[in-house]
């Protein structure tokens, strides 16, 4: 997951604690003036470098895939983040040039070379403490992503959506290893499942999304609707799963609309699976499914497979 791997940001107590414990241990390895500039020189690199570090961890959103874009946007604002990433980038610089130019006062009697010193480090310190703020919520925005499922937009991926218990999971988990790879989209209940399954050689995504796409597009709330905007992104098609026997809890009629609004949604290929065909079969479906009678799952798989189309790039 490409937020997955971005390390945990310092506060702004822990930079300033960092910087001037190190540059106190390098000012004693020297004396004089020279123990002076080793001190500012070790304060000013490890500042202006862990800030540049935190900055250049994040991806470029300019780049990003559109599914991840919008999932990450419904989570912690992206602009929010980008200007947080700017700062941040400020303070590299700034507290570069403060160490730099200190650096060419330190001459002369030591005493006046330590009061400079000093000088620089309390500018060094306000510096990091303008962006405070910012480490803040860039590091509450990395906790937030990194636990994101694991969808990858770039393999050909899979929908399943649909009311509660209509055998949505039970179809994913039949057929991928799904049950060992749910998450949660922070701050809501909605939880996401992805299973794999291969097909000459080629991974295809499965992705069960109880929570999201199993209630009208009104009573979903903000990060839900963006959420199900970067599955558009991502899916290569949808399986709609309806219970005609309606033992799921929800009239044929509610499950039908439900169907049609995904048709809205998506503009990829779109199937409605009957499932639980054991019970009922009264509907007018593109594929019949029981997984429980081990009935149309692998000729679901393969039209699913037929309508992804999906070719890999030959070297």
């Amino acid at each position: 997951m490409i937020f997955e791997d971005i390390p945990t940001t310092p506060t702004d107590e822990e930079l300033v604690d960092r910087a001037f414990s190190r540059a106190t241990r390098a000012g004693r390895a020297q004396s004089g003036i020279d123990a002076q500039v080793s001190m500012l020189q070790t304060a000013g690199n490890i500042l202006s470098d862990n800030l540049e570090n935190v900055v250049t961890s994040w991806p470029d959103f300019d780049t990003l895939d559109p599914f991840y874009y919008e999932l990450a946007d419904a989570i912690v604002d992206v602009d929010a983040v980008r200007q947080s990433l700017s700062n941040v980038g400020w303070a590299s610089n700034q507290t570069d040039a403060i160490k730099r130019e200190y650096q060419g006062r330190l001459h002369g009697d030591v005493e006046t070379a330590r009061k400079l010193r000093k000088q620089a480090f309390a500018r060094l310190a306000d510096i990091v403490d303008d962006v405070e703020e910012d480490l803040e919520r860039l590091g509450a925005a990395r906790d937030e992503l990194k636990v994101l499922p694991d969808i990858r937009p770039d393999e050909p991926t899979i929908v399943v959506a649909g009311f509660p218990n209509v055998g949505k999971s039970t179809f994913v988990n039949h057929v991928t290893n799904a049950r060992h790879e749910t998450a949660s989209y922070p701050f809501t209940t909605t939880r996401i499942g992805v299973g794999h399954f291969t097909r000459e050689h080629i991974r295809y995504q499965l992705v069960d999304t109880p929570g999201l796409l199993d209630r009208e597009h009104e009573e979903r709330n903000g990060i839900e609707l963006q959420a199900e905007s970067a599955l558009a992104h991502a899916a290569d098609a949808v399986l709609v799963f309806v219970d005609a026997s309606a033992a799921c809890g929800y009239p044929l009629d509610d499950q039908l609309a439900l169907r049609d609004a995904v048709y809205e949604r998506f503009d990829t290929p779109i199937a409605t699976v009957c499932t639980k065909a054991d019970r009922s079969r009264d509907l007018d479906a593109d594929h019949y499914l029981s997984v429980e009678d081990d009935e149309g799952i692998e000729e679901l798989l393969d039209a699913a497979v037929e309508m992804v189309g999906y070719e890999p790039e030959l070297p």
